[in-house]
């Protein structure tokens, strides 16, 4: 009988259910779990049901029965996939699930950057409009998106979903894509994009080649003032560089709902960002409407289950 070890519960809301496997299994469940609990907790498990804690090449050794890591998100860059499949262990994630929820948070991050949502929202709550003695005031930039370029960093399912609203708003799509194929329609260079981009929007997962790809180097090669919005991976951005990229105009505006580690340290750059005017944290939930969590439970036990039957689906390759 399979013993199935959750180790971190809290990060799908306690309002989605999560179903039990068909078949005949022991289920153990834990809120959270740090890397130092994770051998006393998971020795005997044959499924490890995980979304963010890391699980590296010691502590793969030190389980024995294990037979299935099975990650409740797209990213899987907290295993050791190597160490995994050497020890005959594959990793299997959730796909296709976010294709709503992400670009509709990139949106409402994108839209409320370039019309100063936030800030004209503070100032009428700190008596702003009525020390204006008008019937509007003008603090904070407000600008269209329509007409403008809208540069995407990944032309997956997500990169592709936030194109067609971008379209919708009238602006102008291009996209890197390493994996694009030559002279696919909208694919441009990464020079290309950054130098000529209004908004620039991040999709595309956190490698070796793309960690800290947005660094000063970048920003200085920006031409437009551009948006930047991450909804991906916080390793995706060098954030002390955008501090000064902000500080010297080469950015105008910043929408971040990923950083690492993650959640921030109180002192970290991440934080000091979140203090300015022109940027909008979120705490890592453009991935989470409810709809889209009911649909990643499902289809994690989908994966599970067909593990089990003998036909593994959304085996991810190792590293």
């Amino acid at each position: 009988m399979h013993k199935i070890v959750v180790l971190d519960r809290d990060t799908i809301a306690p309002e989605v259910q999560v179903r039990r496997p068909s078949f005949a299994h022991e289920w153990v469940e834990y809120a959270r779990t740090s890397p130092s609990e994770v051998i006393a907790r998971a020795k005997d498990a044959t499924i490890i049901i995980n979304n963010k804690v890391d699980l590296r090449a010691d502590t793969l050794a030190q389980l024995p029965q294990l037979k299935l890591i099975a990650i409740a998100a797209t990213g899987t860059d907290c295993v050791d996939k190597t160490a995994a499949a050497a020890q005959g262990v594959p990793t299997v994630n959730i796909r296709g699930y976010a294709k709503a929820t992400v670009p509709e948070h990139t949106f409402a991050l994108l839209l409320s950057l370039a019309r100063s949502i936030v800030p004209y929202r503070q100032e009428v709550l700190e008596g702003a409009w009525q020390a204006a003695q008008q019937f509007c005031f003008f603090t904070n930039p407000i600008v269209d998106l329509a007409g403008r370029r809208l540069g995407i960093v990944g032309a997956g399912v997500l990169g592709s979903q936030v194109a067609g609203i971008a379209r919708a708003f009238g602006m102008d799509v291009v996209f890197y894509d390493p994996m694009a194929k030559p002279g696919t329609a909208g694919v441009v260079s990464l020079d290309e994009l950054i130098e000529t981009s209004h908004a620039i929007t991040l999709h595309c997962p956190l490698t070796d080649e793309t960690r800290g790809m947005f660094d000063m180097a970048a920003f200085r090669r920006m031409k437009n003032q551009p948006i930047l919005i991450n909804t991906a991976r916080g390793g995706l951005i060098v954030e002390e560089a955008l501090e000064v990229a902000l500080d010297e105009g080469l950015v105008s505006a910043a929408g971040l709902d990923v950083t690492l580690p993650e959640p921030p340290a109180p002192d970290s750059a991440f934080m000091r960002l979140a203090r300015r005017r022109n940027v909008i944290c979120t705490p890592h939930i453009a991935w989470a409407s409810l709809e889209a969590q009911q649909a990643l439970a499902d289809q994690l036990i989908d994966n599970v289950e067909n593990f089990v039957a003998g036909s593994p689906t959304n085996v991810v390759s190792p590293d």
